[in-house]
């Protein structure tokens, strides 16, 4: 009886965390949803084509713009996990520091292994050293 009350006892604790999880990822879904303008990439200053990028949480889809061509893709959030599958993006050629900024936006994207947000900049980390990827300032609504 005591190995019974044990399995159940495990059983809902698992089930519980289970969904406290599931309740911090969509938190933290609806946290991250909005528009960012990228400031920085891999240390670099982006004073022009800033790159953006909008998170919605609805669907777990990424869309913006390189500062060249359009993207989109798909993002997931585990915990404070991140990261991007599935990005495609239109195939317009610019000049080429804005096609520099276009590769190392993307490769970011692709190397993203978690992030922070916190007073409106969204920070990516690295997945292989947690080194900062790129900067981007969440945009707000004017409210005008």
């Amino acid at each position: 009886m005591k190995t019974l009350f044990a399995i159940l006892i495990s059983a809902v604790l698992f089930i519980s965390c289970d969904e406290t999880k599931k309740v911090i990822d969509v938190a933290g879904s609806v946290q991250l949803s909005g528009l960012y303008e990228v400031s920085s990439i891999n240390g670099n200053q982006i004073e022009e084509n800033k790159p953006t990028i909008n998170f919605v949480a609805l669907d777990k889809s990424i869309r913006g713009n390189t500062g060249c061509n359009s993207f989109f893709g798909k993002y997931t959030l585990d915990l404070y996990a991140l990261s991007f599958a599935e990005i495609a993006s239109t195939e317009m050629a610019c000049d080429t520091p804005i096609m520099e900024t276009e590769n190392a936006f993307i490769n970011a994207l692709n190397n993203t292994g978690s992030y922070d947000l916190e007073n409106s900049v969204l920070t990516l980390y690295s997945k292989i050293d947690r080194s900062v990827l790129l900067i981007a300032v969440k945009e707000t609504n004017s409210g005008n």
